[in-house]
């Protein structure tokens, strides 16, 4: 049943969550007790920051992800480092204007990407790709004469590029929250907009909603949370944290506000167990490091996910190869029989491997596991509960043909014509009994 199928899904979700909740507590005293891991405060400082990060970006991720908009998370987070430069040139070292000058030198990016796409031929991965490399090139090129003043503020600036996590202070950690806080209090109150917007943007106009202002607001908050991680990730990373916690997400459920908050769970244990991880050795970088978790757990997700993962879909791959070959055996030994006496006669072994070849072992193998057909001196003989399915699956596919003849004129619902499963599983009754008065034999015959 879809319903008992979705609420299985949405207590997997909340499992999950769980465990990665459990987890993420576990953390502190298992890196103490097994390394001796010291939280200093720059380690309490880098990890808090690492995780308020990762729980926005993997919040507001998943949009960019659904929206097939990840390449948008590359251009806005190269775009704002000319931004930084030239903030810097105007306001020095401080972070709160850096982070200003990012954010608009992204959001000027992103305004020029409008502009060419609505006055210009141009697609919209072209005039990405245009944004993030002459932004980047800019950026670069300001950061090169920066570098060149004779200034000792400007010492570490560069940083901006890959990220430098150690240098995150209590001061930047608060103004993270607090600007997070709004960017989620914003999402929250436009929930159902951005929602529709994601999913149906044609409907969404054809409402009344002002779809241009709503993509808008939806990209502020994705300009918004790139420019709170680039201290953390650097331009180059950041698009990373802004995308692998969706993706990973997404493999888990096919419910928004599930995968919303599972991956910002995915993204704040990424953000505090990668900053712990760096925290072992002054060797290892935190912002990479970060990115690595993440993206561990998008393979593990698109490996071990139920219902999408590598793993279960060759598993079900298998199943169902299993399933047909019985299928297919079964109405083989069936007629055999029915042509030679009766549905309990033998069937020669050599016959029904030669009739199904390969697929005739895995066949016989699944039948005989669940006591459809056992093996005897004559051949194979299918038992009482193999001559009930094989009745059944007869009938079944006699009613697949009656279906396919007459459902436009007995106004029948209209399905899938899905052959391996039972017609009564896809039809109501009142349709099956209107099929099965025009089987021959029947009483409305």
């Amino acid at each position: 049943m879809p319903g008992s199928a979705s609420m299985g899904e949405g207590r997997r979700v909340w499992l999950i969550i769980a465990a990665i909740v459990l987890g993420g507590a576990l953390i502190i005293p298992l890196s103490q007790a097994l390394f001796g891991l010291r939280f200093t405060y720059t380690v309490r400082v880098v990890a808090l920051g690492g995780a308020i990060l990762g729980l926005l970006s993997g919040a507001l991720g998943c949009f960019a992800v659904l929206r097939r908009e990840s390449l948008v998370g590359d251009a806005l987070s190269h775009a704002a480092l000319p931004g930084v430069a030239i903030a810097f040139l105007l306001a020095g070292r401080e972070l709160s204007p850096l982070l200003v000058g990012a954010g608009v030198a992204s959001w000027l990016g992103l305004r020029f990407v409008a502009a060419l796409l609505t006055t210009t031929r141009i697609k919209q991965d072209t005039a990405l790709g245009i944004v993030l490399a002459s932004w980047f090139a800019a950026g670069i090129a300001l950061l090169a004469y920066i570098q060149s003043i004779p200034d000792a503020s400007q010492a570490g600036l560069d940083h901006f590029i890959f990220g430098q996590a150690a240098a995150i202070i209590e001061s930047d950690v608060r103004l993270v929250s607090v600007v997070g806080a709004f960017v989620l209090l914003a999402l929250a109150l436009l929930w159902k907009e951005f929602k529709l917007v994601t999913f149906d943007v044609e409907f969404a106009g054809a409402n009344g909603f002002r779809v241009g202002l709503i993509n808008a607001l939806l990209s502020t908050l994705i300009v918004v949370t790139i420019v709170l991680g680039l201290q953390l990730a650097g331009v180059i990373l950041m698009v990373g944290m802004l995308i692998a916690p969706g993706v990973a997400a997404r493999q888990w459920t096919q419910k928004l506000d599930q995968m919303v908050i599972l991956a910002a769970v995915f993204g704040a244990f990424s953000g505090g167990f990668g900053a712990v991880i760096s925290a072992l050795d002054s060797d290892i970088p935190t912002g990479p490091m970060i990115i690595v978790v993440a993206f561990a757990l998008v393979l593990m997700s698109l490996f071990l996910a139920p219902g999408r993962g590598l793993l279960w879909s060759r598993l079900r791959g298998r199943a169902n190869r299993r399933r047909f070959a019985a299928r297919n055996t079964l109405r083989d030994l069936y007629r055999y029989a029915l042509a030679h006496g009766a549905a309990e006669s033998p069937v020669p072994d050599a016959f029904i491997r030669g009739v199904s070849d390969r697929s005739a072992e895995l066949g016989l193998r699944e039948l005989s596991g669940e006591g459809h057909v056992r093996l005897g001196a004559e051949g194979w003989r299918l038992s009482q509960s193999g001559i009930d399915l094989a009745r059944r699956d007869g009938r079944s596919q006699a009613l697949w043909n009656l279906y396919r003849l007459h459902a436009h004129e007995l106004n029948l619902p209209i399905v899938a014509e899905e052959r391996h499963v039972d017609i009564a599983s896809r039809l109501p009754a009142a349709a099956i009994a209107e099929l099965e008065s025009r089987l021959p034999g029947s009483a409305g015959e």
